[in-house]
């Protein structure tokens, strides 16, 4: 059946502008597995996060988010007595802003104290706070180290990727630095909108 010439008409209109093909981009081999890598490493990242928050409930500590227990540990093992910056430093975190609001929560909870000395404030786990640590690493010898038992049998595995991934932060803080420095020399654009607009 023929379609009525006003109905063409009403369709040419209706059709959408063509819109430019997106840019090719041919990336490297080398690009290639490092893409691999990094999408490995983020869904590795959200399920260490899921796991530590879910060890924290077994061991009787709820309401805390990742975050909140790496601070927790953070303050009761590697930076114990320390001040913020040098907690936020071990942490490799440039946001104090982050770890503070965590440490707040902490102390909340009961958790963490802290002590002045001078103008500044140290931080270290209460009593609570230790056994809450303990009993995290209980749960943790329980239900994840027998898993990885298979990676015991194969020698240095685990010692072997944690010095590797040591390697690539330093590697991604380098190259940080490099296009930070390269950016400098050319004009900023204002940066993006990220508020939404309410519609009425």
């Amino acid at each position: 059946m023929a379609t009525p010439k006003r109905g063409l008409k009403t369709l040419r209109r209706r059709r959408a502008p063509a819109q430019p093909a997106p840019p090719e981009f041919a990336p490297s081999p080398a690009s290639r597995e490092l893409s691999d890598f990094e999408f490995t490493l983020i869904i590795l990242t959200y399920g260490f996060q899921r796991w530590v928050v879910s060890c924290m409930e077994a061991a009787n500590v709820r309401g805390l988010g990742a975050l909140d227990v790496l601070v927790l540990h953070t303050v009761n093992h590697r930076a114990r007595n320390r001040r913020l910056s040098e907690i936020c430093m071990v942490l490799n975190i440039d946001d104090t802003h982050l770890v503070a609001y965590a440490l707040k929560k902490l102390v909340a909870a009961g958790l963490v104290a802290v002590s002045r000395r001078g103008r500044e404030r140290h931080y270290q786990t209460t009593p609570a706070g230790d056994a809450a640590c303990l009993d995290y690493r209980h749960v943790r010898e329980k239900f994840l180290v027998p898993s990885l038992s298979w990676l015991s049998d194969s020698g240095s595995v685990l010692p072997n990727m944690a010095a590797f991934l040591r390697t690539m932060t330093g590697l991604y803080d380098q190259a940080g630095r490099f296009a930070t420095a390269a950016s400098l020399e050319q004009p900023k654009p204002p940066p993006v909108r990220t508020k939404l607009v309410r519609t009425k």
